[in-house]
């Protein structure tokens, strides 16, 4: 006998109800999933963790039929997927759907947020290089040599640091993709 309580809502979705499906589907989560992050979102509360919302893994349309599987596994098991779909920030069928799919990130039990952050993080080193370019090209222009000395520097640091960016973006874009079961994985360093 299943004794959990359950907080129900009925809402008048007022032609809502078609585009909230369609989101639902395309991030394959529960229509309730999807609601209870909303509405936690907009009160400012932490979602319960039951299933994430996720960024799509596989390479299939977005409009893919999908299908609700039943599997049984050992309550450690479901432990464990559980906390790596939370580590991931995937719903638990979108984690599954990633290892079956070799994501290295989800198959080396790395973090996906660590390497997202890591290329957020050099693209914004790359955003601050592009504005010091411009502002040394528009003191040159203007030819005020003196104001734009300090940033000969960056100018020859400049081919390195893009091309550490471009080796560092292909690196975490090529772990968070789906590889074939014949690629063997690579040693990569860590991001």
């Amino acid at each position: 006998m299943n004794n959990s309580t359950h907080d129900f809502v009925t809402v008048e979705m007022r032609g809502l109800k078609a585009a909230l499906v369609a989101r639902a589907q395309a991030e394959r989560v529960s229509v309730s999933v999807l609601v209870r992050s909303a509405v936690a979102r907009d009160l400012g509360l932490a979602a319960d963790g039951e299933a994430s919302r996720m960024n799509a893994l596989t390479s299939g349309p977005a409009n893919a039929a999908s299908v609700k599987l039943s599997i049984r596994m050992s309550a450690d098991e479901a432990r464990q997927l559980a906390a790596g779909a939370r580590a991931a920030g995937l719903s638990r069928g979108a984690y599954l759907a990633g290892l079956i799919a070799n994501v290295p990130v989800l198959s080396a039990g790395g973090s996906r947020a660590e390497h997202i952050a890591t290329l957020l993080a050099s693209c914004a080193e790359l955003s601050t290089l592009s504005r010091n370019v411009h502002r040394l090209t528009a003191l040159l222009r203007q030819a005020n040599v003196e104001p734009a000395r300090p940033y000969r520097e960056m100018l020859d640091t400049l081919a390195g640091d893009v091309r550490r960016h471009l080796e560092l973006a292909a690196r975490v874009l090529a772990d968070l993709q789906p590889q074939s079961r014949s690629t063997r994985p690579t040693a990569r360093s860590a991001p």
